[in-house]
């Protein structure tokens, strides 16, 4: 029977919504399904960039996540959080509610320009949410060389990249290739193995696409698909949102 939970959003605000937790609203809404919202972090951001970045304070954090109605909860979707601290708040809620698979796209800088991740965050990041058994992460080429500690990630690389990081700990691990010239291809490392989702190159632009990825997948999660299931509904997802930008 297909679950009908809802998905709560854990990120940062964007003052256009075309990424971070008001994009996630957005999507929740034009997909059907129920979202609860906490904000880690407050951003000021326009075309040009981040212009200002301010975390919420700790206590506002844990209060938020407190506040949330787990039972009607089938998956979290975890966006930019801003400082080691936030991470560390977060990735002991995760830890406490591991039964509910965690969507972590983890964000370190901003697609016009700007970071969100000082190297504090990126270690807090590295050593708990990433490593979470609950957890399945999105990290496109940038971010996966960043918790790995190397330089870059080939494609010819990608399998091994996404193996050594769902080593770690981490339920799953889905590594974007939509940086690399030609056509794109993701690698998805799970309990199957590692498996290839190949695509083809698009004529087009458009920020906040990790954002949309990692929140279609989690509704597919919360409606009780399979990972799979949902990696391929949630790439079409964002295919669709390209081909009508371009």
């Amino acid at each position: 029977m297909t679950d009908h939970r809802g998905v709560v959003s854990i990120g940062t605000t964007h003052p256009w919504n075309v990424a971070g937790v008001g994009l996630d609203l957005r999507i929740a809404a034009r997909l059907g399904v129920e979202v609860f919202t906490v904000v880690a972090a407050l951003s000021a951001q326009d075309a040009h960039g981040i212009r200002a970045l301010h975390p919420v304070p700790l206590e506002m954090l844990r209060a938020q996540l407190a506040t949330l109605p787990l039972e009607r909860v089938g998956a979290l979707r975890i966006g930019a959080l801003v400082g080691a601290a936030g991470v560390e708040v977060v990735a002991e809620f995760v830890a406490r509610n591991s039964e509910i698979v965690a969507v972590v796209d983890p964000v370190l800088g901003a697609t016009r320009g700007g970071d969100f991740a000082d190297e504090a965050t990126l270690i807090a990041l590295r050593d708990t949410l990433a490593r979470a058994p609950s957890v399945v992460l999105t990290p496109n080429l940038a971010e996966a060389a960043a918790l790995l500690g190397r330089r870059e990630i080939s494609a010819q690389q990608m399998d091994e990249a996404a193996g050594s990081l769902r080593a770690r700990g981490a339920l799953a691990v889905l590594l974007k290739g939509g940086h690399l010239a030609g056509d794109p291809t993701d690698v998805l490392a799970d309990a199957e193995g590692v498996a290839a989702f190949p695509g083809t190159r698009l004529r087009s632009t458009l920020g906040g696409t990790g954002c949309m990825l990692a929140m279609v997948l989690a509704c597919g999660l919360a409606r009780g698909e399979g990972l799979r299931e949902a990696v391929d509904e949630a790439r079409a997802y964002v295919r669709q949102r390209l081909v009508r930008h371009a």
